[in-house]
């Protein structure tokens, strides 16, 4: 360890220093606790598998609509955005631990309680307002603020694995859901996903730390700082945040490129992406499986898109990806078919590399823009980022009822991820006085 770090540390906590092994033997703190977040948001994605793959079954135990059942998720999604800036600023004020441990009760609870459900509202209470809660208090939100308190440098690293974190619970839950659905019906794979929350709960309470000053230490590549004391008056705190943000033009962009990313992924393919190949009688063990081939490359993109926003302008970066996204989506009702070919194998790889690459430079560019409030502005962006996703997700299942196919859906994403790049590379630099100001 840094000795010039190890003193203050000393000096700070009152504690002597003791002869410890070389340094190189030893793994800082920091990499621990993102350790922890990963696999706790690997527990509490397993819910984000699942929608997908039950609108059929569903329709055949319940006779209800796609609609109805989207409006369901689209519940779910819009509670998921709409807590995060909350979920942030109460983790300021009661810690990281205890909302967590919270929220991951929370999902177990909606999931196991929809294997009694018998009427379309209760589908809407337990995924709907339940798991979005739970879900919503452990957002990205969580990753960033792990990220600022534990990370002074490689932020953009530690935030592109954390976020490749969800693709990874896709890439387990994915195939053994679909499975379960298959053999064993949808309730199991409920109860399923309600276990994998609540074994993550034991990891959260006893490894998980809230700053690192309850260990005595300095961020990762930062100096010692006293934990500060906690933060009242959370909720107002994430609203006045919200109004100081929305006087300006950055805060507008950022949302709207970020509703439409949502809409593009969570909302479109997450959802309706097995349904949609259903239609073209490809199997539905096929198609989630082609889901997790998504996550594979999910993670190698999201990875590879932090160490780029180190060295990139991040603008740039998200103009990139959303037109490349929106291009892909074009070209998908031509690709849909009963067997898996090389076109459809392209998409997958494609489209995974670039699904949730947007999270590290848009999470630099909130820093860039509020400094210590990035955190709680970044929960907002998730939540417009969600709402878009829920308008996608209950608008696709309307269109697909009207229609009979997803064509225009995918169409209309297509288009929009036009847009969102637009709107990436008009986002202005802050003035060199309010950068200052904010550091």
């Amino acid at each position: 360890m840094n000795p010039t770090i190890e003193s203050t540390r000393a000096a700070a906590t009152g504690r002597p220093n003791t002869p410890e092994a070389p340094s190189r033997w030893r793994i800082h703190r920091s990499w621990i606790v993102a350790a922890v977040t990963f696999v706790t948001i690997i527990g509490g994605a397993a819910f984000n598998s699942l929608p997908g793959l039950l609108f059929d079954p569903l329709q055949d135990d319940f006779g209800w609509s796609r609609g109805e059942i989207g409006l369901a998720v689209s519940i779910d999604m819009a509670l998921y955005g709409l807590t995060a800036p909350f979920a942030a600023a109460l983790m300021d004020r009661f810690g990281i631990r205890r909302v967590v441990a919270v929220a991951l009760t929370a999902i177990a609870a909606g999931a196991l309680a929809s294997v009694w459900m018998t009427a379309a509202w209760q589908l809407m209470l337990y995924w709907g307002v339940l798991v979005g809660l739970g879900t919503g208090s452990m957002a990205l939100a969580f990753s960033a603020t792990v990220t600022d308190r534990w990370f002074t440098t490689r932020r953009g690293l530690v935030t592109g694995i954390l976020t490749a974190a969800g693709a990874s619970g896709q890439l387990v839950f994915l195939p053994l859901c679909a499975w379960i659905v298959e053999e064993h019906g949808w309730r199991p794979a409920s109860v399923t996903v309600a276990l994998a929350a609540l074994v993550v709960v034991p990891f959260v309470w006893l490894l998980m730390r809230d700053h690192p000053a309850d260990v005595g230490l300095a961020p990762y590549g930062g100096e010692y700082v006293e934990k500060p004391a906690p933060a009242r008056g959370a909720a107002g705190r994430a609203v006045r945040v919200l109004f100081d943000a929305a006087r300006g033009g950055p805060f507008w962009l950022l949302a709207g490129s970020f509703a439409i990313c949502g809409a593009s992924t969570n909302g479109l393919i997450r959802t309706h992406f097995v349904p949609s190949a259903h239609d073209h009688h490809m199997p539905a063990t096929v198609a989630a499986s082609l889901l997790a081939v998504i996550g594979i490359f999910d993670i190698i993109g999201t990875v590879f898109s932090g160490w780029l926003t180190d060295r990139f302008d991040a603008r740039r970066l998200l103009a990139v990806y959303y037109a490349l996204r929106g291009v892909s989506l074009l070209f998908l009702p031509i690709l849909m078919q009963a067997t898996v070919e090389p076109p459809m194998v392209f998409f997958i790889v494609f489209y995974g590399l670039d699904w949730v690459a947007t999270v590290p430079p848009t999470l630099a560019l909130c820093r860039e823009q509020y400094g210590e409030d990035s955190a709680v502005v970044f929960g907002w962006v998730l939540a417009s980022h969600q709402v878009g996703a829920a308008l996608v997700a209950f608008l696709g299942g309307v269109a697909r009822d009207v229609f009979g196919t997803y064509d225009v859906v995918w169409y209309a994403a297509g288009a929009l991820c036009a847009v969102a790049a637009l709107m990436a590379l008009v986002i202005r630099h802050p003035r060199p006085q309010v950068a200052a100001a904010r550091e």
